[in-house]
């Protein structure tokens, strides 16, 4: 927990040096979550197919994993005890969130990133389509690895983990169809609008 703490203590002060205001903190099973004020001012400012703040968004979602491995090769390099914490446990231990957080699923750190790299080169509509089956397909093999895990490792806190992610990916699939049903109304209504300008 408190190497998850300076995970999201890394989102934080990435997020504060890029001028963020943070808006709401919230405690989810796998730790803490900062969100972020969108700054009205980087959408002002294009970057491809996207704006400025999905690169920020970038920014932010790899400073987490970031300060876990920072920590990981320090401790590696130094081979010093912490509070009575062995050295190979703060550097796996690290290893292991920074890795996990980058899992291409969203809204994981890795499924951010993924959506707002996708965002900047083929636009938000495509990112959204993208995320949503990288998403899909990751915890379809995370979940047969993590199979051969448990069976291995005789660790049931594994399928924990892995109900949580399908839980992430199922209310994300949610929102996606629900934006999708949300788009085609606009659409039809746009069309319609446009059908009778035409005509008039």
């Amino acid at each position: 927990m408190l190497f998850a703490f300076l995970h999201e203590l890394g989102h934080l002060v990435v997020g504060l040096m890029l001028k963020f205001k943070p808006q709401a903190l919230s405690i989810n099973p796998l730790g803490i979550s900062i969100k972020f004020k969108i700054n009205i001012d980087d959408y002002n400012h294009k970057i491809n197919k996207a704006n400025k703040l999905a690169l920020k968004k970038i920014i932010i979602a790899f400073a987490g994993p970031a300060v876990n491995f920072i920590i990981a090769i320090l401790f590696l390099i130094n081979k010093i005890d912490l509070w009575g914490i062995k050295n190979d446990i703060i550097v796996y231990s690290n290893i292991l969130i920074g890795v996990f957080n980058l899992i291409p699923i969203y809204p994981l750190d890795g499924g951010r990133i993924l959506k707002n790299v996708i965002h900047i080169i083929k636009g938000l509509e495509d990112s959204r389509t993208y995320i949503i089956t990288i998403s899909n397909v990751s915890i379809i093999i995370l979940t047969m690895l993590s199979s051969i895990g448990i069976i291995y490792f005789k660790n049931i806190a594994i399928l924990f983990i892995i109900f949580y992610l399908w839980y992430l990916v199922i209310k994300q699939n949610i929102v996606y169809n629900e934006r999708l049903k949300v788009y085609e109304i606009l659409n039809k209504q746009y069309k319609e609008i446009k059908k009778e300008n035409v005509n008039s």
